[in-house]
């Protein structure tokens, strides 16, 4: 669809559009010129209060992985409310996809082998930080695998899904969602090196039985099956830059976009997400308007004003503009709503605080590891298990497996929240004289992800 919709807190929403499960996408381009995207969304999967709440908190927990250093994601400029919808506004554009590169494009090159190699690490290394905060992104696909300008890959769409559906964070379908991309991206982008799609098929496999870390490093260790340029980006870039001229010919050959909608009033636009006044820590709690006249700056405010410094603080004086009538009328019309959406929004994030604590304890990863030194005589060998958790409380029931035994040793752990690993022990006493090899295997009996089955095992020597 061709559209020219005009502003909107500061983006003015371009040509290029296009809708998925959650609403409509629009390009857009910042008040700096940079480009950036606006989701739209459904009106008809937001409607009820409580599924705002989940966003707000959503979006909230997505910015706080963004300020914690995780480079993966989309960044989100902010969250908005304008004349009845719900809008999402990004600081970078969200195209093009895994699923664009993916589609037949005249003159465009599939990207190889190294370009797939290269995304799947990514995605996995952002997925990794992600699930050790507790958190999922809930919805990977390759529609949800953003291309940036400087062919890293990003994601966008994290926790949205979720939270629109009232879904817990679920790491493991992460997981099988990454496993099922690579699977698909050794049917397509390397389908001309065999090598490297046996590599992607081996990762996955790993993924789905060991976990995310084991398969990003069986990736980084294959690095000889992959083409030239694997570390530059180089085919990435190439097919990248020509998808990017195809699409702006094709834009250029459509007929005239249609004359611009009126922009929403930006008087009444409410922003969802709180940014500081000076002297404040960067908590994001409550909901505060912007537009003219009012002495309050979000990161759409900010781009708006464009040129601006994000982290300048004016006085009042300065951010104060001269109002008639009809202005001071309108900001006192929304400033019982934007009370009134404060109050919701507060009350929204303490009880997403407070269901968050209480998410079941999961299990995601399991790694077993044992002395690589040959043991001698009457060691006591320690073998060590660790079990990466999603930081909630609750038990862990486990259960060890020796070679030269029978029966298995069950053992029930307790787990404080705010941790996310838990590491148990395993005592070996060897005796006796002679050569001896031992295996020890760990196996999670609860709580289980759901389809999946965690277990692990490793060896050691002794000799006497």
């Amino acid at each position: 669809m061709n559209t020219d919709r005009g502003g909107l807190a500061g983006f003015r929403l371009t040509h290029r559009t296009w809708t998925d499960e959650l609403g409509t996408w629009s390009s857009a381009v910042a008040a700096d010129g940079r480009p950036a995207g606006a989701l739209s969304f459904d009106p008809r999967l937001i409607g009820d209060p409580a599924t705002r709440e989940r966003l707000v908190g959503a979006v909230v927990a997505d910015r706080r992985l963004t300020q914690a250093g995780v480079t993966g994601l989309v960044p989100i400029a902010d969250l908005i409310a304008a004349q009845g919808e719900v809008w999402l506004l990004t600081a970078e554009p969200v195209n093009p996809t895994v699923a664009d590169l993916l589609s037949e494009t005249p003159g465009v090159p599939r990207p190889d082998a190294g370009s797939a190699a290269g995304v799947l690490v990514e995605i996995a290394q952002t997925l990794l930080a992600v699930h050790a905060a507790g958190l999922a992104h809930g919805a990977l696909h390759p529609g949800t695998v953003v291309i940036a300008a400087d062919g890293s890959a990003r994601l966008a769409e994290r926790g949205l899904a979720d939270a629109i559906h009232g879904r817990p964070p679920a790491p493991e379908r992460d997981v099988a969602a990454w496993s099922s991309l690579a699977r698909g991206l050794a049917a397509s982008w390397a389908a001309s090196s065999p090598g490297a799609a046996g590599l992607f098929e081996r990762a996955a496999a790993t993924a789905s039985t060991h976990g995310l870390a084991p398969a990003r490093d069986a990736l980084l260790a294959g690095r000889d099956l992959l083409p030239p340029g694997f570390d530059t980006r180089d085919r990435l870039l190439e097919t990248l830059h020509l998808w990017t001229a195809h699409d702006a010919r094709t834009r250029d050959g459509r007929p005239a976009p249609a004359p611009a909608l009126p922009a929403p009033d930006e008087g009444d636009i409410v922003t969802l997400l709180h940014v500081p006044r000076s002297g404040e820590s960067r908590t994001e709690d409550v909901v505060m308007r912007f537009g003219p006249g009012v002495p309050v700056e979000t990161t759409a405010a900010q781009l708006w004003r464009a040129g601006r410094d994000q982290q300048q603080t004016e006085p009042p004086s300065d951010r104060l503009r001269v109002l008639g009538a009809p202005a001071r009328r309108r900001r006192r019309r929304t400033a019982v709503s934007s009370v009134i959406l404060a109050l919701m929004v507060v009350a929204a994030l303490v009880a997403w605080l407070l269901r968050s604590s209480a998410v079941p304890l999961a299990v995601t990863e399991l790694d077993v590891v044992a002395p690589k030194k040959t043991q001698g005589c009457g060691a006591t060998v320690k073998i060590k298990g660790l079990l990466t958790t999603n930081g909630s409380a609750g038990e862990i029931r486990y259960q060890w497996k020796r070679s030269d035994r029978k029966e298995t040793i069950e053992q029930t752990d307790t787990v404080a929240s705010g941790k996310t690993s838990h590491e148990v022990i395993l005592q070996w006493s060897v005796k006796g004289e002679g050569s001896f090899k031992g295996t020890a295997t760990l196996r999670l009996l609860s709580p289980l992800p759901e389809g999946r089955k965690l277990q692990d095992k490793a060896s050691f020597n002794f000799k006497c």
